[in-house]
């Protein structure tokens, strides 16, 4: 069975959080899913819940539109031209672009973990 996340923890996943009352921005989420019809979450009793895929997608999303500077319609023809089909060897892609960023991120992770382990012993 895949495993599912609510919509609180994907913005919480995607530091999507309110600077003054600390609370995820879920409503950046519910606009997306407006906007974006690859973003269908499952609903069960009227809550919203995401698969991998989803979230990968969504991730990928929020990187053109953050970290790219792209607008709406700019990801949104990223997205019907099919990304995956990118040449995945080009340096330049978008796609290789994003899976340095993942990278990266998994990686500070990953060094912030270590280092506590090694602090606490």
């Amino acid at each position: 069975m895949e495993k599912l996340i609510n919509i609180t923890q994907l913005s919480k996943l995607l530091n999507l959080i309110n600077n003054k009352s600390k609370k995820p921005s879920n409503h950046v989420l519910r606009y997306w899913e407006q906007q974006f019809k690859q973003i269908k979450p499952t609903v069960i009793r009227g809550r919203r819940y995401y698969s991998e895929k989803q979230t990968s997608i969504i991730k990928l999303i929020q990187f053109l539109l953050k970290d790219k500077g792209m607008t709406i319609n700019g990801v949104k023809k990223v997205l019907k031209s099919n990304i995956n089909n990118l040449d995945d060897y080009n340096s330049f892609s978008l796609k290789a672009d994003y899976y340095k960023e993942s990278i990266k991120t998994k990686s500070k992770k990953i060094l912030d973990k270590l280092k506590s382990i090694k602090k606490n012993g």
